[in-house]
C-alpha cells in the first residue's frame, strides 16, 4: 500500500485541486515517467539545456497557467495560487532540481513585473508566458552578491526619457534564454535610494552579452553584461525605494519554493534508499535488520514528514496574508532555512545507510546528494535567514495577539497580496497568534510534552537572559539562539497541520523525540559559545532533555518505513 504522506507517481491524484490543475500536475508526472530513469539521469549528466522540458511546459501552457495572476489577463483558470505552485515544486524536485530551477528563476523574474504598475510590461510578460518563454531575475553581481545597496549596473539618462544601462550581473538563472530579464540598477544622476531602478531587458537584444554559465550544470546560471542597453520609459518597472522593495518582496515570494523542492528530492531518494537497504543482505541479514539502520531510516522518514507538514501549513499563512497579517514573514524564511536544512539531514541519514550505493551513476540518490546542498544556500544563506528569523523571537514567544483561525487553503484563489506587500520594513512590529494551543492539543503525546518543556524554557531565556546589546553583535552566538527558536516555530506549525490532517500520533511522537534531541544539541552548542554568560550557560544545560523512549511505538513507525521498500521505482 502506498504511504499517503509521501508523493508517489504510481498513485498520485491531486483531487483536492480543480480539474485543470489536476490535469496539468498529472501531465507533468506522466511526462517524466515516460522519459524514464535512464534518460533522466543522462540528461543530468550531459548538462544539456532543458529544451525538451521547456517545450513540454510551453505546449501544455504550464508556466502560463500557474504563474500568471488573474489580474494579468491570462487564459481562463490562470492564477498565482501558492498551493498548486507548492505541488509543482515538489514534483519538479522529485524528478530533478535542474527542472525546478528553470521554473524557480522564472518565478523570481516575474516578481518585479507583477508588482509593477507598468501595464504594458505586465501585458508583455503575460504574452511571453503564453508563448512558453522563461524569465530571469537580474539582481546579484559578482563583486557584491545580492548586496543591492552596492549595485554597479548603471543607468545613464539618454536625454529622451529613457536610459542606457551598462554593467554586469552574475549568477542569474535562465540568463541564456529569458524572454524578459528583470534587472536591478541605479541611475548615475540620482544619489541614494531614489536612484534605484528595476527594468525589463531582453536576453536576445544585441546590447545584451551572455558571458558564461558559471556552474557545470544543465541549470544555466549565467553571467551577462549590458553595454549601453537602451532602456525605454516603457521598460521601467520600478524606481526609487519601490525598486528596492520589489527586490526584497520578490525574494519573499521566491524563497518559499525551496522547501517543497527539498521535500520532493528527499521523497525520491527515500524510495531508492529504503528499497536498496531492505534488499541488501549483509552478514546473513537484510541491512534493515540492524538497529542503527532502523533508527537512521526512521529518523529520516519522520523528519521528512515534518518537512511536509510544516511546508503545507506555511502555505495557508502565505495565502491568507494581508496588510494586517504578515506572519508569513516569519514562516517564509523558516521554510527556506529550516525545511531545506532538514532535507540535508534526511539525505545524510539515508546516505549513512546505503553508503557507496549513494555514489553510483545509475541512481537518483547520487544526484539528490549533490543537489540537496544547494537549496539552503539559495535566496539567502542559512545564516542570513536565521538572523531574519531572530527579529521575530520576542513577539512570537512572549507577546501573542488574537487572530482569526487560518484554515487550510486549497481553494482556487489568486494570491494577489504577494504582489502588493508594500515596504519591506517594520519586521519588529509583526505580531503572532499564541503558539501554545498547538502544543496543548497534543499535551498527552509524551515527546510533544517533553518538547513543550524546552519551548517554555526558551521563553524564560528570552525574558530573563537574552543576549544584551554587546552580545547582539556576536552573530555566532545569535545563530545558536536562532536555531532554538526555529525549532519552536517548526514544532508549532507541524502540530497545527497534524491537527488539521489527523496525523497518526505514533508518527508525531517519534518526530518530536527527534526535535527534543535537536533542541538539546543546540542548547549544548549555545553553552559552549565564547561569549555566553554564566546565566546563559546554566540555562542551556537546564534545557537539555532526553526523549521519551517507547520501543513499541518505534516498531510501529518502522513498519511504515519498511513498507516503502519497492513502493515506487522509476521505470528504466
Amino acid at each position: 500500500m502506498a504511504d499517503p504522506l509521501l508523493f508517489n507517481p504510481r498513485t498520485y491524484d491531486p483531487r483536492h485541486f480543480d480539474a485543470e490543475t489536476r490535469r496539468l500536475l498529472r501531465a507533468t508526472v506522466d511526462w517524466f515517467e515516460a522519459r524514464g530513469k535512464r534518460r533522466l539521469i543522462e540528461d543530468y549528466r550531459s548538462r544539456e539545456w532543458l529544451s525538451d522540458f521547456l517545450s513540454f511546459t510551453a505546449e501544455e501552457g504550464l508556466f502560463a497557467a500557474f504563474l500568471t495572476p488573474a489580474s494579468a489577463g491570462g487564459a481562463p483558470g490562470a492564477r498565482w495560487d501558492t498551493a498548486r505552485i507548492a505541488a509543482l515544486n515538489e514534483i519538479l524536485g522529485f524528478y530533478g532540481l535542474d527542472y525546478w530551477y528553470a521554473w524557480q528563476v522564472t518565478v523570481l523574474g516575474l516578481g518585479p513585473v507583477w508588482q509593477s504598475g507598468n501595464a504594458d510590461a505586465r501585458e508583455r510578460a503575460a504574452g511571453l508566458l503564453a508563448q512558453g518563454e522563461v524569465f530571469a531575475f537580474g539582481l546579484s553581481e559578482r563583486a557584491h552578491g545580492a548586496d543591492i545597496y552596492s549595485t554597479d549596473m548603471l543607468l545613464e539618462p539618454d536625454g529622451r526619457g529613457g536610459f542606457l544601462a551598462t554593467g554586469a550581473k552574475y549568477y542569474i538563472g535562465n540568463g541564456n534564454a529569458a524572454g524578459l530579464v528583470s534587472v536591478f540598477g541605479r541611475r548615475t544622476d540620482v544619489e541614494g535610494p531614489e536612484g534605484y531602478v528595476f527594468f525589463a531587458a531582453d536576453s536576445r537584444h544585441p546590447a545584451y552579452h551572455l558571458v558564461q554559465n558559471v556552474v557545470d550544470s544543465s541549470k544555466y546560471v549565467s553571467e551577462f553584461r549590458l553595454d549601453a542597453y537602451p532602456v525605454a520609459a516603457g521598460d521601467v518597472l520600478h524606481t526609487g525605494r519601490a525598486a528596492f522593495d520589489a527586490a526584497l518582496n520578490t525574494v519573499n515570494v521566491g524563497k518559499f519554493n525551496l522547501c517543497t523542492a527539498s521535500v520532493g528530492i528527499c521523497e525520491h531518494a527515500m524510495y531508492e534508499a529504503v528499497t536498496h537497504a531492505h534488499h541488501r543482505i549483509l552478514y546473513g541479514r537484510p541491512v534493515t535488520a540492524f538497529p542503527h539502520v532502523r533508527r537512521e531510516l526512521a529518523d529520516a522518514y519522520v523528519r521528512l514528514v515534518g518537512m511536509k507538514l510544516f511546508s503545507d501549513r506555511a502555505v495557508d499563512y502565505f495565502r491568507s496574508a494581508g496588510p494586517e497579517d504578515r506572519r508569513y514573514l516569519l514562516f517564509n524564511p523558516m521554510t527556506k532555512m529550516k525545511v531545506t536544512t532538514e532535507g540535508e539531514k534526511v539525505i545524510d541519514l539515508m546516505w549513512d545507510v546505503i553508503a557507496a550505493k549513494g555514489f553510483e551513476k545509475d541512481t537518483y540518490f547520487a544526484e539528490a546528494a549533490v543537489e540537496i546542498r544547494g537549496l539552503p544556500k539559495l535566496e539567502g544563506t542559512v545564516h542570513v535567514n536565521l538572523a531574519l528569523i531572530l527579529k521575530f523571537m520576542r513577539n512570537h514567544l512572549l507577546h501573542p495577539v488574537e487572530y482569526p483561525p487560518v484554515p487550510t487553503r486549497l481553494d482556487a484563489a489568486d494570491d494577489a497580496f504577494l504582489f502588493r506587500q508594500g515596504p519591506a520594513r517594520g519586521l519588529g512590529s509583526v505580531r503572532f497568534h499564541d503558539w501554545r494551543p498547538a502544543f496543548d492539543a497534543y499535551a498527552k503525546v509524551p515527546n510533544v510534552a517533553r518538547f513543550r518543556e524546552q519551548a517554555d524554557a526558551l521563553c524564560a531565556f528570552a525574558a530573563d537572559c537574552a543576549p544584551d546589546e554587546e552580545q547582539s553583535r556576536d552573530l555566532d552566538l545569535l545563530l545558536a539562539v536562532g536555531q532554538l527558536f526555529a525549532l519552536v516555530v517548526h514544532g508549532q506549525l507541524i502540530l497545527e497541520q497534524a491537527r488539521l490532517t489527523g496525523l497518526d500520533e505514533d508518527l508525531l511522537d517519534e518526530l518530536f523525540g527527534v526535535l527534543v534531541r535537536d533542541f538539546s544539541a543546540h542548547a549544548v552548542e549555545l553553552h559552549g559559545k565564547d561569549s555566553a554568560t554564566g546565566a546563559q550557560q546554566r540555562w542551556a544545560l537546564s534545557a537539555v532533555r532526553r526523549p521519551v523512549v517507547d520501543a513499541e511505538r518505534s516498531a510501529r513507525v518502522w513498519e511504515r518505513v519498511e513498507a516503502l521498500a519497492g513502493a515506487y521505482e522509476m521505470a528504466p
